[in-house]
């Protein structure tokens, strides 16, 4: 690409957590960029102030700024007093975006959706993006990301605005003022030994970092889908059903999508697995006919991202032959999609906590950390009754309460989702592990606090 070719970006909620590391990362490799917010925290870029929710002051903003591609990552944060902020945010001001950007000729939205809009308090096991919506949204926010996303997913092609939608669970990383902050209260008030369930409920969480280029991948792929008649999709109809056929797969994409992604090895670290095509050899009386070519496929430079052996589909796979033409959507393609982004490594969601906990204890004397404590597991039906009983207790007294079924669900809950979609199309590969990413994060708050 060109440096005339080249988008100019704004992105929308630049001075929250999301939106800064997007734009250090749009900075890092000299692009155009510009910050439309309520605040400006950051001075090394152009800056629009303004209101998500007033269609007007973001039309300006894209016009002053001459952006081509906007990234719209602007939401309240969790846990708000007054939950009818976030339809106004996530609903009313993802509406003013899309029509700004249609007025103002805009190619390309991004937008920052959530993992949670198909969370309905049940476990989520392996989930991808064909799943729809819960008829009951598990709580106000995920609702209003829900309504938000599909706006824009029915704004594609409208006006030549190209849009797409990313669903990142569990953001954490440098910068997180939301997770860290009551896990370093809980660090503080001494209740790290305290767990809520059996501990054995997987859960996703995402480095912000590698959330950031996930937009970029987005918005680089964001292009025009096939218009030609033979590469259109068709509609056949009879007097009983209507069948989406898409495009017919070229032969290179089918062999990719029918060879195995690699293991994700961000802190794993990467291993070789043997195969029957490429293995060492052991010890044999007659070694098999073609044992050279084994070993040195197996010794061979070789790209870790590379889909590697072959795969069998079942049709109930979101990749199988089937299940690609009669998809609403090509969802080969990144136009008018949604995809979940995560580090692709799920973990108990209290080693998870645990981990973040032993990296803000320093050792004392004796070798041994404050959060090294004995467990105190609490059953999940207990702890909805307390969560009941504090809510209870907090509206009596007129507080907020810190201890709320919500919370117990939440811990609860196995939430882990499907990322082959989001490898296989935009090419994401998580750069920075669980391990390292925390490692970065407790740095950057000690750092931010003055904490030793």
């Amino acid at each position: 690409m060109s440096q005339q070719q080249k988008d100019v970006y704004l992105v929308i909620g630049g001075s929250g957590f999301v939106g800064r590391h997007i734009v250090d990362q749009l900075i890092a490799r000299g692009d155009i960029v510009s910050v439309f917010d309520i605040v400006q925290r950051h001075h090394d870029v152009p800056f629009y102030s303004g209101d998500i929710t007033d269609e007007q002051q973001v039309l300006n903003a894209i016009r002053k700024s001459g952006t081509t591609c906007i990234i719209h990552t602007a939401s309240p944060p969790h846990g708000a007093k007054d939950p009818s902020i976030y339809h106004k945010v996530n609903v009313d001001g993802t509406r003013a975006v899309i029509d700004a950007a249609v007025s103002a000729g805009v190619t390309k939205l991004v937008y920052t959706s959530s993992a949670g809009v198909v969370f309905d308090g049940d476990d989520v096991i392996n989930l991808d993006e064909r799943a729809p919506y819960p008829e009951k949204p598990f709580d106000a926010y995920n609702d209003s990301k829900a309504k938000g996303e599909a706006l824009i997913l029915e704004a594609n092609g409208k006006g030549g605005l190209l849009t797409v939608a990313l669903r990142p669970a569990g953001i954490f990383g440098p910068g997180d003022r939301q997770m860290m902050v009551g896990l370093f209260q809980a660090y503080q008030r001494g209740q790290t030994h305290f767990q809520v369930g059996d501990n054995n409920n997987l859960f996703d969480y995402t480095y912000v970092g590698n959330l950031a280029q996930a937009h970029l991948l987005a918005a680089d792929k964001l292009v025009p889908p096939p218009t030609t008649a033979s590469d259109a999709a068709s509609i056949k109809t009879d007097s009983s059903e209507a069948t989406l056929v898409n495009p017919p797969i070229d032969p290179a994409t089918h062999a990719s999508l029918n060879r195995a992604l690699p293991p994700i090895s961000a802190t794993t670290g990467f291993r070789r697995v043997p195969t029957c095509e490429a293995r060492p050899l052991g010890p044999y009386v007659t070694p098999p006919p073609n044992a050279s070519a084994m070993e040195a496929a197996y010794n061979a430079p070789h790209d870790p991202h590379a889909p590697k052996h072959p795969i069998l589909r079942s049709r109930f796979d979101q990749f199988a032959d089937n299940a690609l033409a009669l998809a609403p959507s090509n969802p080969l393609q990144v136009a008018g999609q949604v995809f979940f982004i995560t580090n692709g490594e799920p973990v108990y969601f209290w080693d998870f906590m645990r981990y973040i906990w032993l990296a803000l204890d320093p050792p004392t004397e004796e070798g041994k950390k404050r959060a090294q404590k004995g467990t105190w597991v609490i059953p999940r039906t207990f702890g909805m009754v307390l969560g009941f009983l504090a809510e209870c207790w907090a509206g009596l007294i007129g507080k907020e309460a810190g201890f709320t079924r919500y919370r117990v669900g939440y811990s609860c809950a196995t939430r882990y989702h499907n990322i082959e979609k989001a490898r296989r199309v935009l090419g994401y590969e998580p750069e920075v592990g669980l391990e390292e990413g925390v490692k970065k994060m407790v740095e950057w708050f000690k750092a931010e606090n003055g904490l030793s």
